[in-house]
C-alpha cells in the first residue's frame, strides 16, 4: 500500500480530533436539522452527545455498535449469546428505525442507546458511562475517534460481519499511514469474505479471518399472522411485486415501470416499501403524480380493487410484505445507493431482482447469480422486461425463488464461526 511521504500518521488524526472539537457548535445544528427531519428523536438528543439516558446496570458490558436496520437485525442473535454469558450489552445504532427495531427485539440484559457523535469529548463521556469490557463494531463502522479512544483505554476493538468494499479500500489507502493507525487500534477483523479480510489487513489490522455474513443465520423476517391474512383476503388473485426498501429517484423509476406493466396486467398490484418509512407520503405523491393511485398503510388505508399502490411505510413488517408477493425487486440499486440486503427475501422464498448498483452486497448478489437465484438488471427498461417476463412465466418465479431459499439456506454458519472466535479470544472474560 502506498503511503503519501509528508503523513506522519499520527498528525491527521491530531487534526482529525481537533476539527472534531471545534465542530461541535455545528453538530448541534446539525442535529437540530436532522431532528426536523424526522432523522432524530428530540426526547434522545443527549445520547447523541454521549449522555447515558439510562442508569448502566452493574456488571461487566460489552458495547455492540450497528449502523442501521440492517446490521442491528444481523447483530442481535450475536448479543443473545453474549448476554447469556453474563455480559450486559449496550446497543448503539444511527437511525430511528433501528431504534424500534432494537426496543422490541433486544434480549433482557440488553440496551439501546443512539451513538454518540465521533468526536472525542462525547465518546469519553459516553465510555465513562457504560465503562465497556470490548466493543464489537458491525460491518463497515469505522470512527476514527472512537476507536483512538478505545485504543487508548485499552479497549479491545472487534470488527464483525466485516464489509470492505473495493472503493472504500480505495479510500482509506489514500491516508498512508494515518488510516494504520486507525486500523492499528482494532484488535481483531472478523470479515465476511475472503476478500473482505485481505483489504483490512492491508489497511493494518493485524488479526483478520474471514468467517461468513451473519446475515445468512439471522431468522427470517418475523411478520403478523393475522395481518398477513387481512391483507391477502384484500389482494385476493391479483398479480403483486413488491418493491423493497427503495430510495429516492428509484419511485419515479418504478411508477413508469409499473404503469406501463398494467397495460398487459391490468389488475397488477405494486406493494412500496420505502427504505426510510417516513417518506411514505412524499412516494404516495410520486405514485399519484404518474396516474397511479396508491393508499397508505400508515394510514390505515386498506387494499381496495382501485388501489394500484400500497405504500407500506411502517416499520418493522417487511417479513410481512415479501410473504404477500413472489417477486421483489431490491431498492437502493438502481441509483447510487450501493444495494440493499437480498438474503431477507431469500430466505422467505421471493424470486429477486435487482439493479447493478449493489457494491454494499457484491459478494452475496454474486452468490445468488451464479446459483440462478436473482437477475441483476442495467437499468430500469431491463428490469421493466424481466417484471414482465416472471409475470407471465410462474414456472421460472418459483425457480429462482427455490434457487434462493437454498442459496440463503446455504451460507449458513457464520454465527457459529464468530462465536468460536470470541470465545477463544475472550473466553476468560465470555466464562
Amino acid at each position: 500500500m502506498a503511503e503519501a511521504g509528508s503523513d506522519t500518521g499520527g498528525g491527521m488524526l491530531a487534526a482529525y480530533r481537533l476539527v472534531g472539537r471545534l465542530a461541535l457548535p455545528a453538530l448541534k445544528l446539525l442535529h437540530a436539522r436532522r431532528v426536523r427531519r424526522g432523522k432524530e428523536d428530540p426526547a434522545r438528543r443527549g445520547e447523541r452527545f454521549g449522555q447515558a439516558a439510562l442508569v448502566p446496570e452493574p456488571g461487566p458490558r460489552v458495547w455492540v455498535h450497528a449502523a442501521s436496520v440492517g446490521e442491528t437485525n444481523a447483530v442481535l442473535p450475536l448479543i443473545e449469546w453474549i448476554v447469556a454469558r453474563g455480559f450486559k450489552v449496550v446497543l448503539t445504532t444511527g437511525t430511528i428505525t433501528s431504534s424500534r427495531i432494537a426496543a422490541e427485539r433486544l434480549p433482557e440484559g440488553a440496551v439501546h442507546q443512539f451513538a454518540p457523535f465521533d468526536v472525542a469529548p462525547l465518546i469519553a463521556r459516553f465510555l465513562d458511562s457504560w465503562k465497556p469490557e470490548f466493543a464489537v463494531m458491525v460491518e463497515s463502522e469505522i470512527w476514527p475517534a472512537t476507536f483512538a479512544e478505545l485504543h487508548a483505554r485499552k479497549i479491545p476493538v472487534v470488527i464483525v460481519n466485516g464489509r470492505m468494499s473495493e472503493g472504500s479500500h480505495r479510500g482509506w489507502s489514500r491516508f498512508g499511514r494515518s488510516a494504520r493507525r486507525v486500523f492499528g487500534c482494532v484488535t481483531m477483523c472478523l470479515a465476511q469474505s475472503q476478500a473482505d479480510a485481505e483489504r483490512y489487513a492491508d489497511l493494518g489490522i493485524v488479526d483478520v479471518r474471514a468467517t461468513g455474513n451473519l446475515k445468512f443465520d439471522v431468522p427470517p423476517l418475523p411478520f403478523d399472522e393475522r395481518a398477513l391474512d387481512t391483507l391477502r383476503d384484500q389482494i385476493g388473485a391479483r398479480p403483486v411485486w413488491i418493491a423493497a426498501s427503495t430510495h429516492p429517484g428509484e419511485e419515479e423509476m418504478l411508477a413508469s415501470i409499473h404503469k406501463g406493466l398494467r397495460e398487459r396486467f391490468p389488475d397488477l398490484l405494486l406493494i412500496s416499501v420505502p427504505r426510510h418509512p417516513e417518506r411514505g407520503p412524499d412516494v404516495a405523491d410520486i405514485f399519484a403524480s404518474a396516474g397511479l393511485d396508491p393508499s397508505l398503510r400508515s394510514r390505515g388505508e386498506p387494499i381496495q380493487r382501485r388501489c394500484h399502490v400500497y405504500v407500506a411505510d411502517t416499520i418493522g413488517e417487511l417479513g410481512l410484505f415479501y410473504r404477500l408477493a413472489p417477486i421483489a425487486f431490491i431498492g437502493g440499486s438502481l441509483v447510487p445507493h450501493g444495494g440493499q440486503n437480498p438474503i431477507e427475501p431469500a430466505q422467505i422464498g421471493c424470486a429477486i431482482l435487482s439493479g447493478a448498483r449493489v457494491r454494499n452486497f457484491s459478494g452475496i448478489y454474486r452468490s445468488l447469480t451464479e446459483a440462478g437465484a436473482a437477475r441483476v438488471v442495467k437499468d430500469a427498461e431491463a428490469l421493466k422486461v424481466e417484471l414482465a417476463g416472471l409475470l407471465g412465466d410462474q414456472q421460472a418465479v418459483t425457480n429462482l425463488a427455490s434457487a434462493a431459499k437454498v442459496c440463503a439456506d446455504s451460507g449458513q454458519g457464520a454465527l457459529d464461526a464468530v462465536k468460536e472466535v470470541l470465545e477463544r479470544a475472550f473466553g476468560k472474560l465470555l466464562n
